[in-house]
């Protein structure tokens, strides 16, 4: 019997990608921040079959109960990796996952979920096979493995902040895999007060929002927009320039759900404390200069982003302004990480 236990973070993209193609290739290179207290944490345990089958077969349970629609979700990925990992077909996969956060409303839980379950198959692995990797071909194959499964989850594998998705500008970023890029100190203690404004799962799959971008009139110039955005995003990286920063990312989160809006079938995640947070926000921007910062994943919550240094006064300003507007005042303090660890 083998085992292996990895926890692995959600992250938030600043830089977003909307639309695949090929076998779960970026229409367009994102960049995330690697999130620290958003996180899934997942053993797998493998039982040897008693005899083969035409499908890897599993026994998924997600917060110690069985999950049939998550479990389904999974199988149908791991079937199509028997090729990558052979073990898959000689034992019983018997999968545990718990998240800190909720799942499928836009906070990126199979971002999370799936690169743990990745980095626990390249793990097993090499127990299997007593082949060990480089630890670089380690963490650049589970992201490769991730992707597949979900594309976000490729930017999960990394520390800080990574890219995923090809562009003339990041050396040795592709379409593959993500890679990890090395913030300026103000970016690695960045903060992000996850405001839930809904914990339910959202109604719209991402997986088929992406789908719509096929048809939408407005692909090609946002993926043009998203290229000429990631140059100025890094520009303002290289130069600690938070407010720069900050109004790309905005822009972006605003674009993504525009996106969505003017998709057919069209559709909407945003609430109404949804924006009535961003006002607010803008509001306290302006009256105190702080480069507090609004993104959004493919939800109704509000990521809140903004450096360590102003952690006090925006505390302030989220606990009377923001906290009211939260579902049950939920709150998700959460901050740049270091990426997933081996339990």
């Amino acid at each position: 019997m083998f085992k292996s236990s990895w926890s692995s973070p959600s992250n938030i993209a600043v830089m977003k990608y909307w639309g695949k193609y090929g076998l779960q290739l970026p229409r367009n290179p994102s960049l995330s921040f690697t999130l620290s207290a958003s996180v899934s944490h997942t053993t797998v345990t493998c039982i040897p079959n008693i005899g083969k089958g035409n499908h890897v077969n599993i026994e998924f349970y997600l917060d110690k109960e069985p999950n049939e629609k998550f479990g389904s979700r999974i199988s149908k990925w791991l079937d199509t990796l028997t090729l990558e990992f052979p073990f898959l077909n000689d034992f019983t996969l018997h999968i545990e996952t718990s998240n800190t956060f909720p799942h499928s409303s836009g906070i990126a839980s199979s971002a999370s979920g799936l690169s743990a379950l990745a980095l626990c198959l390249c793990d097993l692995q090499e127990q299997i096979s007593g082949i060990a990797f480089e630890r670089v071909e380690f963490y650049k194959r589970a992201s490769t493995v991730a992707r597949l499964g979900s594309g976000s989850a490729s930017r999960s594998v990394f520390p800080f902040m990574s890219v995923w998705g090809f562009s003339p500008d990041v050396p040795d970023s592709s379409d593959e895999y993500a890679i990890a890029i090395e913030p300026l100190d103000v970016f690695r203690t960045y903060h992000d007060a996850i405001l839930i404004v809904n914990p339910k799962e959202k109604s719209v799959s991402s997986s088929v929002g992406h789908s719509l971008m096929e048809g939408n009139p407005f692909a090609e110039a946002r993926y043009k927009q998203a290229n000429d955005h990631l140059a100025l995003l890094l520009n303002a990286m290289d130069k600690s320039d938070v407010h720069a920063f900050g109004k790309i990312a905005e822009q972006e989160a605003l674009t993504l759900h525009a996106l969505m809006m003017c998709s057919d079938p069209s559709f909407i995640l945003m609430k109404g404390n949804t924006l009535l947070m961003i006002d607010k926000i803008r509001s306290f921007r302006k009256d105190t200069s702080i480069p507090a910062y609004f993104t959004l994943d493919a939800g109704p919550n509000v990521h809140l982003l903004y450096p360590q240094e102003y952690s006090s006064e925006v505390h302030q300003f989220i606990e009377t302004e923001l906290r009211s507007l939260c579902h049950n005042g939920f709150i998700i303090w959460d901050k740049v990480g270091s990426g997933p660890s081996r339990l």
